[in-house]
């Protein structure tokens, strides 16, 4: 992206931070605030067959994916328009659901609609008879464009608060590199992260990826993995050329974004290493001076695999969730300050019931590294 055009963008990066001043190598006293239970969001609506974790994604440059769950079977209908009440046009879509043990999921719902105007609000209510009328608002087609960025979110207390700062601050889309509902098997808890999260993801497109939180296999009674996430999540792989929901990429107001696996395969030669990108998101961070999550081949070995690439494409930052921290580096590639590198940052501490990482393990390479 040119230099220009990088400075007008607005990265809304939507984190508790902690704050730590390094001085002479020594990481000053922070007492962490300690995580929070988690918490379960109940279906309000009594009615069996009334929409409930609507949220919506973007698909391509001027089209919608709104997807919702259902208790009871119900059709795929959409109607919208750009004034409340008035609903001028209407898609259909397809009906799915999944099985995970004893579970059942409800009716999954997922309808694009388009084509659609920028930087424009359109009124819609899901579902053949649903009362409830809800509205979406589509991203700028130029810069400036407002992201909010938060990894690990979860569903305790500290999300909730999370969730307050990014309703404030009026952003155009919402990123997040892995971690979502930390259901880890508890599959009513995905439930329970869609309402939620509804408020805010049904009113502004969420783009995901996977962490690893959402794998949830279990050898022999569960061999597939990801079988929650894909089926409740559904991202615009397909438009972008992937083979896989658990790796994408798009574009937004002229930012090209890449949203990459990291529990999938990340070999050089794999079908996630061949798009050069911009702006990167991935779960496990490449560079980490946080005591946890150290030695993962899903950070080392992904870097060693990838990092060259994402290099020669000149990427400008690189998100990564997973460590439950803040932290910012310079511009860096080969674990060495480079000028063409990118920027990464981790923004693992969105709020999820585990609670603050604890403690820097190198304060003199924070320190050479620190921007």
């Amino acid at each position: 992206m040119a230099a220009q055009g990088f400075r007008h963008l607005v990265l809304a990066i939507l984190v508790f931070a902690f704050e730590s001043s390094l001085f002479s190598g020594v990481v000053s006293t922070y007492v962490r605030p300690p995580p929070r239970q988690t918490l379960f969001f109940h279906h309000k609506d009594q009615d069996s067959a009334s929409p409930q974790q609507v949220h919506i994604s973007l698909v391509g440059q001027d089209r919608m994916r709104l997807s919702w769950i259902t208790e009871n079977s119900s059709p795929a209908t959409v109607k919208y328009g750009t004034s409340p009440g008035v609903y001028d046009n209407s898609a259909n879509g397809t009906t799915s659901s999944y099985h995970y043990v004893l579970y059942k999921s409800g009716e999954i719902h997922d309808v694009v609609v388009g084509p659609l105007k920028p930087n424009t609000v359109y009124y819609y209510r899901c579902g053949p008879d649903s009362a409830q009328e809800r509205s979406f608002k589509t991203p700028p087609a130029q810069l400036p464009i407002k992201f909010a960025i938060v990894g690990d979110l979860g569903q305790t207390g500290w999300t909730n608060s999370t969730l307050q700062h990014v309703a404030k601050s009026n952003y155009d889309m919402l990123l997040l590199p892995g971690d979502l509902s930390y259901a880890d098997l508890d599959q009513p808890l995905w439930d329970s992260f869609g309402r939620m999260v509804e408020p805010l993801a049904s009113q502004r497109p969420w783009m995901v990826t996977q962490g690893n939180h959402e794998i949830e296999k279990l050898p022999i009674i569960h061999s597939t993995k990801f079988t929650s996430y894909n089926a409740r999540w559904r991202m615009p792989f397909e438009e972008s050329g992937s083979n896989s929901n658990l790796y994408y990429s798009f574009d937004a107001a002229g930012v090209h974004v890449v949203m990459l696996g990291s529990y999938t395969d990340f070999d050089q030669n794999s079908d996630q290493g061949k798009t050069p990108w911009i702006v990167v998101l991935i779960h496990a961070p490449w560079y980490n001076t946080n005591t946890a999550h150290q030695g993962e081949v899903e950070s080392e070995g992904m870097r060693k695999a990838m990092e060259g690439l994402i290099h020669r494409a000149r990427v400008d930052v690189v998100f990564a969730g997973h460590v439950h921290a803040y932290e910012r580096f310079t511009r860096v590639s080969n674990g060495k300050p480079d000028n063409c590198g990118p920027v990464h940052i981790t923004i693992g501490d969105g709020g999820n019931r585990e609670g603050l990482a604890t403690a820097v393990i190198c304060f003199y390479y924070c320190l050479s590294m620190w921007h």
